[in-house]
């Protein structure tokens, strides 16, 4: 009797053990009402506690490179592609072949199977109609509009070393001014005349300008269109030379704590129903399991420049180190 006992005693011990172990560490750059939305359904269907924590693109990356000898996350999901391309690049990602795969077209995804792109995003500007009729300024249409003198200390962006978004438009430019980095940062530079202050994240400016705090930003159209739907008096601008865009993507963390539950939670990411409540939130998705919301920008409809990621991604660190030189340390 005492033995079948201590074997019951084994049993209720592995079992919840097993129950405890039941949990993925998940970094996210979504926006956070869209994580909390589609962790929590993961969490509901699968019983996997997912803990995750919000960071901005270039930020989860350096925690991702700072952890790298004892990774804390085991996934990174959302955050713009040329992040995960660096990561890659720099060892901090692992390949995972899923089933899922299949559903997204392979000029959004790693040939290689490091990452996989959720959803597009264009980048545009963001301006708040009653404080420009205030102020006597109409919204931007270009980008060589925002180095109108009108708009000194009026325009607010993220910053580049924290922000993918911001990065992004770096690059952007530099497809604008046919690959002449001079004339990039000569831009740069007189844009940040114009510039009140960058940001850690690439959502807060059009925050700002939502409620009123600056009337013009630069960020991407997905969480401009939201705060127009949300009742923000805003104008929404592509601009006319042409605009950038993400593919916001997702990568397995090499060596993570928990890559079984990781790998589950990638491939519920890729399902019809997650893809369904990514789609609600204003953006581009690309698994053909997912419908557009109506009120979102076509990629279509957008003038885009021709984007190389992968040189895009291969420059950063250099293009970078330029922005902090020649702009961020003057400020």
């Amino acid at each position: 009797m005492k033995r079948i006992v201590a074997m019951l005693a084994v049993l209720v011990c592995a079992t919840t053990l097993a129950v405890a172990q039941q949990k993925v560490g998940v970094y996210t750059t979504l926006e956070e009402p869209l994580a909390k939305e589609l962790f929590d359904q993961f969490q509901k269907e699968t019983g996997i506690q997912v803990n995750w924590q919000r960071l901005a693109g270039g930020e989860a990356e350096s925690r991702l490179e700072a952890e790298k000898a004892n990774p804390q996350a085991s996934i990174w999901v959302g955050g713009v592609g040329l992040n995960h391309m660096s990561a890659k690049i720099k060892g901090l990602t692992t390949p995972y072949k899923s089933k899922m795969l299949v559903n997204t077209p392979v000029q959004y995804r790693d040939t290689e199977n490091y990452w996989v792109g959720l959803y597009l995003g264009p980048l545009s500007f963001i301006t708040n109609n009653k404080i420009a009729k205030e102020q006597g300024i109409q919204p931007p249409k270009s980008w060589a509009d925002l180095l109108k003198p009108e708009y000194k200390g009026k325009i607010r962006m993220p910053n580049p070393t924290t922000s993918g978004t911001a990065y992004n438009m770096v690059t952007t430019l530099r497809y604008v001014f046919n690959g002449d980095e001079d004339k990039v940062f000569d831009y740069l530079a007189k844009l940040d005349k114009n510039i009140d202050q960058y940001t850690k994240s690439g959502s807060a400016p059009g925050k700002s300008v939502a409620i009123g705090e600056i009337p013009i930003a630069v960020g991407y159209a997905h969480d401009q269109v939201k705060l127009k739907v949300e009742g923000a008096d805003v104008t929404i601008t592509m601009p006319s030379e042409g605009t950038g865009f993400e593919i916001a993507s997702m990568s397995l963390v090499k060596g993570g704590p928990d890559p079984v539950n990781a790998k589950k939670l990638y491939d519920w990411v890729l399902s019809a129903e997650a893809q369904g409540i990514i789609a609600k939130w204003y953006v581009v998705p690309l698994s053909k399991l997912a419908k557009k919301n109506p009120v979102a920008f076509d990629i279509n409809e957008v003038k885009t420049v021709k984007q190389d990621i992968v040189w895009d991604a291969n420059n950063k660190e250099r293009l970078l180190e330029r922005w902090i030189k020649e702009i961020g340390s003057k400020r």
